[in-house]
C-alpha cells in the first residue's frame, strides 16, 4: 500500500531526541533572556512607525527577510557546519563577524549576553562536549548565533532544522514583544506567528545557501531606532 494511501510520511532525517532538543532551544522558556529584548520593535512603536496587527506582521516580515535572513541565519549555518567539522579557527572568525557587525551597543550586548547564557546552559548538560571550551574561550564573548549553532550541532540535528529552530525562537520572542508593547491579544499573537511561520522556510533556504562574503548586517532604520532606544525614557525591553 502506498505512503499516500496510508497517510505515512517520509522521514525528515532527524531523530526524536534531536527534535525534542531543538524544541527546547526554540522555546521562549530557554533561560537565555530572549524574552527581555525586542530588537528595536519597542522603539519603532514609540516612534509611531508600527501599530496594530497588520503593521506588526509587515514590520517583522521585513526584519526577517532584510535582517535575519542576511545575517544571523547565514552565520548560524556557517557556524553549524564549522562546529560539526570541529574547526575552531572558523568559529572564531564567525564570532568576530557577529560582534563587529552589531550596529549598536545594545545589540552587541544582547548577542553577547545571550551567548554567555547559552554557554552556561550547555555546561549543565549531562554529557560534556569538548567543543564547549572553544565556545567559552571566544573573545570578547561567545555571541548568540555561534552559541546556538553549537547547541544544534551537539544535538545531532540536521542543518536546516537548526536554522528553523533558531528562526522559530526569534518569531516567538518577537511576537511576545509585540503583544506586550502595543498590546495585542492572544488571537492576534497566534495570527502573527502563523504569518511568520509561513515565511520562515523560504528565509531559511536562502540563508543556508548564502556565501560568507555575501552576508550583511545592514538595517539602518533599525540601527537608528536601537540608538534611540538606548536613551528612551520609558521602556519594557533591553533592546
Amino acid at each position: 500500500m502506498s505512503a499516500r494511501r496510508t497517510g505515512a510520511r517520509r522521514s525528515t532525517g532527524i531523530s526524536a531526541p534531536a527534535l525534542l532538543q531543538l524544541m527546547r532551544l526554540a522555546s521562549p522558556s530557554l533561560p537565555v533572556g530572549g524574552f527581555s529584548y525586542s530588537d528595536g520593535f519597542e522603539a519603532a512603536f514609540e516612534a509611531g512607525l508600527v501599530a496594530g496587527e497588520a503593521q506588526t506582521l509587515a514590520w517583522l516580515l521585513d526584519q526577517l527577510h532584510l535582517g535575519l535572513a542576511r545575517s544571523d541565519l547565514p552565520v548560524l549555518a556557517h557556524a553549524t557546519r564549522a562546529w560539526k567539522r570541529r574547526d575552531p579557527a572558523r568559529i572564531a572568525e564567525l564570532n568576530a563577524w557577529v560582534a563587529t557587525t552589531r550596529e549598536t551597543s545594545e545589540w552587541r550586548q544582547q548577542s553577547e549576553q545571550m551567548g554567555r547564557s547559552m554557554t552556561q546552559w550547555l555546561r549543565q548538560h549531562d554529557v560534556p562536549d569538548e567543543r564547549l571550551a572553544v565556545l567559552a574561550a571566544l573573545a570578547p564573548a561567545p555571541t548568540w548565533p555561534i552559541a546556538f549553532a553549537l547547541a544544534g550541532a551537539a544535538a545531532g540535528a540536521p542543518l536546516r532544522e537548526v536554522l528553523l529552530a533558531f528562526a522559530a525562537g526569534w518569531a516567538e520572542n518577537m511576537t511576545q514583544a509585540a503583544m506586550k508593547t502595543i498590546p495585542l491579544g492572544q488571537a492576534a499573537g497566534q495570527r502573527l506567528l502563523a504569518g511568520l511561520s509561513a515565511a520562515i522556510p523560504a528565509a531559511v533556504t536562502a540563508a543556508a545557501r548564502l556565501p560568507f562574503d555575501e552576508m550583511q548586517a545592514f538595517t539602518p532604520m533599525l540601527a537608528i531606532l536601537s540608538s534611540q532606544h538606548e536613551a528612551q525614557y520609558s521602556r519594557l525591553f533591553r533592546s
